[in-house]
């Protein structure tokens, strides 16, 4: 029986000072990660294609969501300035 998450890692939006009339750009693209079971296993996955692999842990498929949301924050803000 595959389930989702009824509380999916948070969204990760474009930094507030980001003008409203820049288009967006695979970077600045929002991200919305879910956390989904198969089995015994749960996987995190992103609207931008990213997935993490398969754990047995839903806490830990939760830390890759959030890891990921992190490391595309850093990388906006590092090709912004």
């Amino acid at each position: 029986m595959n389930h989702v998450d009824s509380n999916p890692a948070p969204t990760l939006s474009p930094p507030a000072e980001t003008p409203s009339s820049a288009p967006a750009t695979p970077a600045r693209a929002e991200h919305r990660t879910t956390v989904g079971e198969a089995g015994s296993f749960s996987t995190a996955r992103c609207d931008c294609g990213w997935f993490a692999p398969a754990r047995r842990s839903r806490d830990k498929a939760r830390r890759d969501a959030e890891r990921h949301l992190a490391e595309e924050l850093a990388e906006g803000l590092a090709t912004e300035g």
